[in-house]
């Protein structure tokens, strides 16, 4: 299992995630609090750190090779990093339970390792994903992160 505490851009707390390693891929819990009502793009980046204000420490997605396209609706494939959206209520609260069989916590069956050397961040973003445009389906800025450990 590996966690993440998600923090905005200026600091507070933001939610949490959990990630859980099963057989074939991974089951990804996020709660969100303390953002924007609508939906949001949710992505796995490269690297484990969420340095302020901006979150570009995290580096781009993770994914299997450089040339791989973004999105889930890409008729090319996606990238090991693409995650559905997350709702945001009114209140500023969001939770989503995803499920990914193109990453792994370790590197099983030859999927993208999250716990690799340099680690992992999962990144919440101002907007929602159009899963097809590049590269990143037009999420926008990064407006939480959690370095997942």
């Amino acid at each position: 299992m590996a966690t993440a505490q998600l923090v905005g851009v200026a600091g507070a707390d933001t939610g949490s995630v959990t990630i859980s390693q099963g057989p074939k891929g991974v089951v990804i819990q996020i709660a969100a609090k303390g953002l924007a009502p609508g939906w949001h793009a949710v992505h796995f980046h490269e690297a484990g750190s969420c340095a302020m204000p901006d979150f570009k420490s995290a580096g781009g997605h993770v994914h299997a090779s450089a040339a791989h396209p973004h999105g889930l609706l890409n008729p090319e494939g996606d990238k090991a990093g693409d995650l559905p959206n997350i709702f945001v209520g009114a209140d500023g609260a969001g939770s989503a339970q995803f499920y990914s069989t193109t990453v792994s916590l370790a590197g099983a069956l030859g999927q993208v390792a999250l716990l690799d050397a340099d680690g992992c961040a999962l990144v919440i973003h101002a907007s929602a994903d159009d899963f097809i445009s590049q590269p990143i389906g037009g999420a926008g800025a990064r407006v939480a992160c959690g370095v997942l450990h």
